[in-house]
């Protein structure tokens, strides 16, 4: 790696970015406050010692494809996940754990845009004129095939959902105090971290 690039404003946070803190909180908490109205249940998607997430008391899930197989193989978590501690749920929202100012009315328009969608489809959000394929609402009866193609290779999450058909959930931009921003905005680098900082202050 070039360690110019990964100096200064350009370095990326750790890999557990989630548990950087934003206001004395870790920034998964921010997201945890902002999604867990909105949702009957809460389970994390990690690899590795899940006794760093203690602290927030939830169930936590590892992949369940060997290797790093992207954010389809979560996505594959969470349904599993799902079928078997709430067999009667038919949908799971996903989200992005450095995205502390998600919207408090995502899981609504979700299932809006899908009871208008045809039956099946996968709804991903949208933003600011950019796709947001790890957050969004799918059907857990996909997660046989969901299986079967990351077995096979399959990495890209659009390449999946347009076998089922993906259907967009467009947001606007948010406003907080003065500054517009994009609802799904994530901190992967410092200075982002000190961005959201800011807005939290400003009352995000």
């Amino acid at each position: 790696q070039n360690q110019g690039q990964n100096q200064g404003q350009n370095q990326n946070l750790p890999r557990d970015k989630c548990l950087e803190l934003l206001d004395e909180r870790p920034m998964l908490a921010h997201v945890i406050a902002r999604l867990a109205p909105q949702v009957d249940h809460l389970v994390l998607n990690a690899n590795g010692d899940p006794a760093r997430f203690a602290a927030f008391d939830l169930p936590v899930a590892a992949d369940p494809i060997e290797g790093f197989a992207g954010p389809l193989a979560g996505v594959l978590a969470g349904m599993r996940w799902t079928k078997k501690n709430h067999p009667d749920t038919s949908h799971i929202v996903t989200v992005s754990t450095d995205a502390p100012f998600l919207p408090r009315d995502l899981v609504a328009r979700l299932k809006q845009t899908a009871a208008q969608a045809k039956p099946g489809s996968i709804i991903i959000a949208s933003s600011n004129g950019n796709r947001q394929p790890v957050i969004g609402l799918w059907p857990v009866a996909h997660a046989n095939d969901l299986q079967d193609q990351l077995e096979d290779g399959m990495r890209k999450v659009l390449h999946w959902t347009d076998r089922h058909g993906t259907v967009l959930c467009d947001f606007a931009m948010s406003t907080i105090g003065d500054t517009q921003i994009d609802p799904f905005f994530n901190a992967n680098h410092p200075h982002e971290l000190t961005q959201a900082r800011r807005l939290l202050q400003l009352g995000a």
